[in-house]
């Protein structure tokens, strides 16, 4: 199971469309750069994609919504 639930950080986002693609991109980033917003050990989860859905349920990650 994957830590944080996405059902439970879409609210912060609005879209879980949009969620997904954000830490789609942001586990991407993650994978190609090793650059990581918390201490390695502060992470639950030890895969790219679990880390950027902590970064985002901890209100690291931003999203600017474009009109």
């Amino acid at each position: 199971m994957i830590y944080p639930s996405i059902d439970k950080i879409a609210a912060q986002v609005g879209s879980k469309y949009l969620l997904i693609n954000v830490i789609a991109k942001r586990a991407k980033e993650i994978k190609a750069t090793g650059h990581l917003q918390m201490k390695e050990s502060e992470y639950k989860s030890s895969k790219p994609i679990g880390k950027a859905l902590e970064e985002v349920s901890k209100g690291l990650i931003h999203i600017d919504f474009e009109n």
